[in-house]
């Protein structure tokens, strides 16, 4: 398959996405969890089946001392199930809420009750960026020392590339950005370079061979060799994190849902942007 012929079409491609995500990033912007702005989140569970205005409804009954006309109802998995997703309350509150909530629907089961603060909330978004450079820039020493620095920059490169689309992707959907989500993209870097440096190794080891042959078919031929080891990989994991996305339920879809774009994406960038991105910049120091 002559990977490079389709060069220039990824790059276009990539381009558009890369800026497209860059400006959902602004407009409508990431939808931030409570992990990161501080907060409180309630999932309930109720005998009966409820709908978000009736949650609502007795929610506000509950507390009406408190100003909870910013929070989010949302049904989740079963009819019978809520989650609330407000400015931070604290003990007493939570405790009249669920109190309500139980008089009114019964048979109460508490699922999920997280309480951040601002200031928690602040450090782990510093926490977050500060885990994305250290593993990038690790990324990079690691690369230049056993290959070279050409391609760990391209590496880098497609690694920025991946991250931006799967943010700009739960951008566009509103989901979730929250602690597991940082674990998600950092799973993905990981994902990403493995592939892209089984390729690289390739390309290097017929560097060695000494061949004359055109970098261009040099760097195809490579991209041929390592095809069948990335398209299985990449199969059977996107098959099992689907599976996750399917059937994981609400605690762990969006943290799947990460994974599955950046496999995806991950794949596409290590056969179609890291070879094709070596392969041009390559040739303009040779001219």
């Amino acid at each position: 398959m002559n990977f490079l012929r389709y060069r220039k079409s990824a790059f276009i491609f990539s381009g558009i996405l890369v800026l497209l995500s860059i400006f959902a990033l602004f407009v409508p912007g990431l939808n931030l969890g409570v992990d990161f702005t501080g907060g409180t989140i309630l999932e309930r569970q109720v005998s009966t089946n409820v709908s978000t205005s009736g949650v609502r409804k007795i929610l506000d009954e509950a507390v009406p001392d408190v100003d909870l006309s910013g929070a989010v109802v949302q049904r989740l998995d079963e009819p019978n199930q809520f989650m609330i997703r407000t400015k931070e309350l604290d003990n007493s509150d939570i405790l009249r809420i669920d109190q309500a909530f139980n008089r009114e629907f019964g048979g109460l089961i508490e699922l999920r009750t997280d309480v951040v603060g601002p200031v928690v909330g602040k450090e782990l978004v510093q926490k977050a960026l500060l885990a994305v450079i250290i593993s990038s820039i690790g990324i990079l020493a690691y690369i230049t020392i056993r290959f070279e620095y050409r391609f760990a920059t391209v590496a880098v490169l497609c690694l920025l590339h991946d991250m931006l689309i799967v943010l700009g992707f739960f951008a566009l959907t509103g989901r979730e950005v929250n602690s597991p989500f940082v674990a998600a993209i950092l799973t993905v870097l990981g994902y990403s370079i493995n592939d892209t440096i089984v390729i690289f190794d390739r390309i290097r080891e017929n560097l060695r061979l000494g061949k004359k042959e055109d970098t261009a078919d040099l760097v195809n031929r490579s991209l041929n060799q390592s095809l069948s080891r990335t398209i299985n990989t990449s199969i059977t994991t996107f098959v099992v994190v689907f599976m996750l996305v399917l059937f994981g339920g609400s605690a762990i879809q969006d943290f799947a849902m990460a994974l599955l774009v950046g496999i995806v994406f991950g794949t596409y960038s290590s056969l179609l942007l890291a070879g094709s991105l070596w392969l041009e910049w390559t040739e303009r120091v040779k001219n």
